[in-house]
């Protein structure tokens, strides 16, 4: 956290009003990121709330979850299929520059709200569409989650032990993808405005999205021709570069050139390996990997992980234990990143929620708020409404 850090303090998006329409955790992931940076987020929700208000973990009847992805947001309860609620819509819509929205295709159009009428009344407005197969192509409106993402993008099948069960990521990374490139299409739109003055409709498929960030498969698969398969917790092409056996358990290690292949054989007494010919190249040392290993954790064995990654680390070699969350939380290098920061919450007091990674220079971190109760802000922005002002 950063210690110059004032509450009068403005992000790079103070400024920007967004029309939050989104809720479990892909377009919510993006409008945080958006709240974090000093933008203005007013979550529309139905009297039933975000899913995720749903969902636990709970403390004191309040979702953690939510509060982790609705950081810093101001909420209101509009119904949609009133003209009430779509009139409170068009008005807010007049002073807004951001509009997201993850609804299947379809869904805004039947209530008037559409890219194309919105754009056309708001021509200056970026409107985001966040769905799990974008806009268009045969699976536009089917439904998904982040694991069915997850199981058609390949990246299930790519994960896993040779031989094993095709396995899911620990986190919903198809939903985080998607979140991700919504808010890099929102600033690239924003961008754009500025020259142009004409917003666009930015279109995000969550499986465009974690397709197009496994990059390794994807020169394998489109220009390599071809099926990569499980490697488990060795890298698919380069060797050692994964995670081998110790004294007190696993380290991981990248090895991905010759000279610190060499480095790294004499690390482990055995230096006569960098010359053998079956470890020559990279290819072969990948090739033959399952021989590499042996020396590797016939060695290892006699350490515990701490001395291994000290050892290599010191010889300039990447290497690491295998960390908790908790502990990756907790870290030092976490804190001094300011990677969470403190908000104050009405019912669960002080919590440390995660904040977007990026530092922008004159912007300090921290200095947000919680995320909101389920239309606690509504009689604010009525108000702004009334007068004109929703900032």
């Amino acid at each position: 956290m950063d210690a110059n850090a004032t509450p009068s303090a403005a992000g790079p998006l103070a400024g920007v009003r967004v029309l939050d329409f989104t809720r479990v955790l892909a377009g919510p992931y993006c409008t945080a990121m958006m709240a974090d940076l000093g933008a203005e987020v007013i979550k529309i929700e139905t009297a039933h709330g975000d899913d995720y208000r749903h969902i636990g973990p709970f403390r004191e009847g309040e979702s953690l979850l939510f509060q982790t992805v609705n950081r810093g947001k101001r909420s209101i309860v509009l119904d949609l299929k009133s003209e009430e609620g779509i009139r409170t819509v068009r008005a807010l819509l007049r002073e807004s520059d951001v509009l997201v929205e993850n609804f299947r295709p379809g869904v805004m159009d039947k209530l008037g709200l559409g890219a194309e009428a919105v754009m056309a009344e708001h021509p200056a407005l970026v409107y985001v569409s966040v769905s799990g197969f974008g806009q268009t192509g045969p699976n536009a409106k089917k439904p998904a989650y982040d694991i069915i993402i997850q199981a058609m993008s390949g990246l299930m099948d790519a994960t896993g032990e040779p031989g094993g069960q095709p396995t899911m990521v620990g986190e919903a990374l198809a939903d985080v993808a998607g979140g991700l490139f919504a808010a890099w299409g929102t600033m690239v739109a924003l961008f754009d405005r500025s020259r142009t003055g004409k917003g666009r409709h930015v279109d995000v498929g969550l499986f465009d999205a974690l397709t197009s960030m496994m990059p390794v498969l994807a020169c394998r698969t489109l220009m390599g021709g071809e099926t990569p398969t499980r490697t488990g917790n060795r890298h698919p092409l380069s060797a050692p570069f994964g995670t081998y056996l110790a004294q007190d358990g696993h380290f991981a290690v990248a090895v991905l050139n010759d000279r610190l292949f060499a480095t790294f054989c004499e690390v482990i007494g055995k230096p006569e390996l960098a010359s053998e010919a079956q470890f020559a190249t990279d290819t072969l040392r990948r090739t033959n990997e399952p021989a590499l290993a042996e020396h590797i954790e016939a060695w290892a064995a006699l350490h515990p992980t701490s001395e291994i990654v000290r050892l290599l680390s010191d010889a300039g070699i990447p290497a690491a234990e295998i960390q908790s969350v908790a502990e990756a939380w907790n870290s030092p290098q976490a804190q001094d990143r300011g990677l969470a920061s403190d908000v104050e919450h009405p019912v669960l007091g002080t919590l440390r929620v995660p904040e977007q990674p990026v530092h922008f220079s004159g912007a300090p971190r921290a200095n947000r708020t919680a995320a909101p109760a389920l239309n606690a802000d509504a009689a604010d922005i009525l108000a702004s409404i009334a007068t004109g002002d929703t900032a």
